[in-house]
This record gives structure tokens, sequence and C-alpha cells, in this order.
């Protein structure tokens, strides 16, 4: 990138620009890492977050308020919003499968062309658990992702074909990166928009996948 940041700097960039794709009224569930950044950007207040282990209208709490009993999927403190409920997990859960979210933002340690992803298990390595990935992926109306554009090596994570075990079949909706935003649209990505600094050049070189330009 023609901008250098550090990474705190650029998974901010990435949660701003996704943050521009939500419109309310919605339900939005935040996977763990970048995602949850999502929020300190949202300005709608008729987006209303979920948490899959039991709680719609997941807000941000500062040090001073932090209950140890209330945590985001990721085992993060959270506070409450005006007019939020609880539930067990087997109903929010149901929530999930049952259509009731309206997007899911997921994190991914690779995507295929097609935008298939994987992001539960990484071959020879121990896997902590699941989560709730592949319920959103089923179960979300939209689904998009967000994820650094390379590896700690350089390697690209967009991909031809996934190498580490697929979550679902199911295609995203769009593609996050510090480098650029893709749609999916009938099994191809379309680079949406280029982030700041970056030129067209750097993301052909970074991107194993086949993309066209919007």
């Amino acid at each position: 990138m023609t901008v250098q940041m550090n990474k705190a700097d650029m998974q901010h960039m990435i949660a701003k620009r996704v943050a521009k794709e939500l419109n309310g009224p919605c339900t939005v569930n935040l996977g763990i890492g970048i995602p949850t950044l999502v929020a300190e950007h949202m300005t709608d207040d008729h987006i209303y977050l979920h948490t899959e282990n039991g709680l719609l209208g997941v807000t941000d709490v500062d040090d001073e308020s932090v209950d140890p009993n209330l945590v985001n999927a990721g085992k993060l403190p959270v506070g409450e919003a005006v007019g939020a409920s609880f539930f067990n997990s087997s109903d929010s859960f149901a929530m999930i499968r049952g259509g009731h979210v309206d997007v899911a933002i997921l994190g991914a340690l690779q995507v295929d062309e097609h935008g298939v992803i994987a992001n539960w298990a990484v071959p020879g390595k121990n896997i902590m658990g699941v989560g709730g990935a592949m319920d959103l992926l089923v179960g979300a109306k939209k689904v998009f992702v967000t994820m650094s554009h390379t590896s700690k090596d350089g390697s690209p994570k967009l991909l031809k074909e996934c190498t580490y075990p697929i979550t679902s079949t199911r295609q995203v909706d769009m593609i996050f990166t510090e480098l650029a935003a893709f749609k999916v649209e009938d099994g191809t990505l379309i680079l949406a928009d280029l982030m700041p600094g970056v030129t067209l050049e750097e993301v052909r070189e970074k991107t194993e996948a086949s993309f066209t330009i919007e």
C-alpha cells in the first residue's frame, strides 16, 4: 500500500468501510475480530446488533461499567442498549436459522473466487471451536466478510480455491480488505472500490482469485 498504517488503523479502516453498507432497520450479527469494530463506526440508530450467545441490542461499554457476566460470543465485554432483550442460545440460533438476521459480518481465513469462505479450521492446528459461522452463512440474509488481503508471509488470501476446509457452500455477498471491497454476484468477484492510497495494480498483484471491475 502507498499509505502505510499500523494493524489497528488498518482494521478500523476496514470496519468503517463495512459500516457504510449497513442501512437500518436491520439486525446485524458481528463476528470475532474486525467485525466487532464495525459497531464503533455505525451512525444509524435503527441497526440492532445480535450476538449468538443470547442478546439483541448489543452496544459498547466503558471500562467502569463492565459486567463480567455480560459478554458477546467472542467473550468481549458488551453493554445493553435501551430495549435490549436476552434469550438462551437455542433461541438465538433459531433466530439465525429462521432467517431473522439481516446481515452477518464474519472474519475469514480464505475466500475463493466464487465467494466461498474458509474461516473455522487451519489444517494441522488445534480447533478452538466452530462457533456460529456455519449457521450464519446458511441463515443470514446477507453475509459480509472482513479480512486482511494477504497472510503474514504475503501470500494471497483471495484464492482460486480455498486450501482450508470451507465453512459453507453459500457464497458471501461482499468482501472487505485493507486494499479493496468486492461484491459477489452470480459466483463472480467484482471489484467495487479501492481503499485510499491503493492502486488496481497492487490488488491484482496480491490477489490470486479472478475478478472483474465494476
